[in-house]
């Protein structure tokens, strides 16, 4: 394995952007405060139950899905505005969230297998980008405790190119920094040798023109979507990718959050 990824500090938004366009990841150091972490881990500790059913998922992972219906602990991270500004930058106007996750790698957890988080989305490769995510440290992400690794250059790579043993590297960053990488970049949850947990917060979002990963519809009661924050309404769904992508009978989805009537309910 090569050098950790550098934890750098808050540089302009055209040096992160053209890390991002050579690397395809960038470090935002000191993204969230101690006190939205100790409310992340309380709520995990509440929330988490089961650990994976599988080797992706991690059979030593603990992963909380949909906890935008479940909690208001992440919502600082979904729609930080350090993170939206590189989202601005990189996908389209309007994009969406495609999915967030509570994930806590336990003592023990084997290292993840590398894979692409655009890898559903059939575009030849290299492929213009049309979905990133974020990963935040909610503990301190180690060489030894599960840091997300990556493969610095890869989302450039054509489709046939696969990651050769030793090209990955760790992101070991504070706790309350994030890695935020585009979606063709090759990247995996490190081994934890530890005798401690590994918590982190990760948000991915796409082009307002793709399927999410989550089914925010189904998962978020409309009276619940009331409580969030616009933003927030319109990164699960509630927006218009014009002239009409998404209207609900001929209008913009939002008119729905504005009727009286609770819907819900029935």
């Amino acid at each position: 394995m090569r050098d950790a990824a550098p934890v750098r500090g808050d540089e302009p938004l055209s040096q992160q952007l053209e890390q991002l366009a050579r690397d395809g990841f960038v470090v935002l150091p000191a993204l969230i405060d101690a006190e939205t972490r100790a409310r992340i881990r309380d709520e995990t500790a509440r929330l988490a139950r089961h650990t994976g059913r599988n080797p992706f998922e991690g059979h030593k992972t603990q992963r909380v899905y949909s906890p935008l219906s479940k909690t208001r602990a992440i919502d600082e991270l979904i729609d930080h505005p350090r993170v939206l500004a590189l989202l601005d930058a990189l996908l389209e106007p309007r994009y969406l969230l495609s999915q967030a996750q509570i994930i806590n790698l336990l003592p023990g957890e084997a290292a993840q297998a590398l894979h692409q988080d655009d890898a559903f989305y059939r575009l030849p490769r290299p492929s213009p980008t049309v979905h990133a995510a974020f990963i935040c440290a909610i503990d301190a992400f180690t060489e030894d405790n599960g840091a997300t690794v990556v493969v610095p250059g890869s989302h450039t790579w054509p489709a046939e190119r696969r990651p050769a043993p030793g090209e990955a590297i760790p992101c070991v960053m504070p706790a309350g920094s994030a890695v935020l990488f585009v979606g063709g970049l090759w990247h995996g949850g490190g081994e934890n040798r530890t005798a401690a947990p590994r918590l982190a917060v990760t948000g991915q979002y796409c082009a307002p023109w793709l399927r999410q990963h989550e089914n925010f519809f189904l998962e978020l009661p409309r009276a619940q979507v009331r409580t969030l924050r616009p933003r927030i309404q319109e990164l699960v769904g509630y927006a218009i990718h014009p002239p009409f992508m998404g209207m609900v009978d001929g209008r913009h989805p939002r008119r729905l959050l504005e009727d009286d009537a609770d819907d819900d309910a029935s």
